[in-house]
């Protein structure tokens, strides 16, 4: 069965080009939006990026936002939750819904300090139980959630 339900995945600040190249692609090839805030840590001519997407990224569905505030301006009402590894809430007990938000930090920085105390009860973790491990890459991490979530829509 296909699902047809469109998620929006929102990168804050991404820095690494290649990763926010693999996570266009799997928007493309599951049919869901990309959001963009920026500062970002390239442009989007970069050829990290462009190598990464292949040639996907003519197809992905995309906005760029100036910033956080331009963001929630355009995206009011919506239903977010903040992937973080400062929050005992995992993921996979969320109740996903078509349209959802997925809002990832950036790769060195993770989200705003004020987003812990503004956004507590929308924040979600992926459970790691490695020694030494403080954080997964992000484009594995959009890919273990957007596909939890397109588990629970289909």
């Amino acid at each position: 069965m296909k699902d047809n339900s469109i998620l929006n995945i929102v990168l804050f600040n991404p820095e690494i080009p290649q990763n926010t190249g693999n996570i266009g692609r799997l928007c493309v090839c599951n049919n869901h939006r990309l959001h963009l805030i920026k500062p970002l840590g390239f442009e989007l001519t970069d050829k990290y990026l462009k190598r990464a997407g292949m040639d996907y990224w003519q197809h992905l569905d995309y906005t760029i936002y100036e910033n956080w505030e331009d963001f929630c301006t355009q995206n009011s009402g919506a239903n977010i939750y903040f992937l973080s590894t400062k929050t005992d809430q995992v993921f996979w007990d969320c109740e996903f819904k078509p349209n959802d938000y997925l809002i990832f930090g950036s790769e060195g920085k993770g989200l705003p300090p004020e987003f812990y105390e503004i956004y507590k009860d929308n924040l979600v973790t992926i459970p790691m139980h490695g020694e030494h491990c403080r954080s997964l890459n992000l484009a594995n991490s959009v890919s273990i959630v957007m596909f939890e979530a397109m588990r629970q829509l289909r």
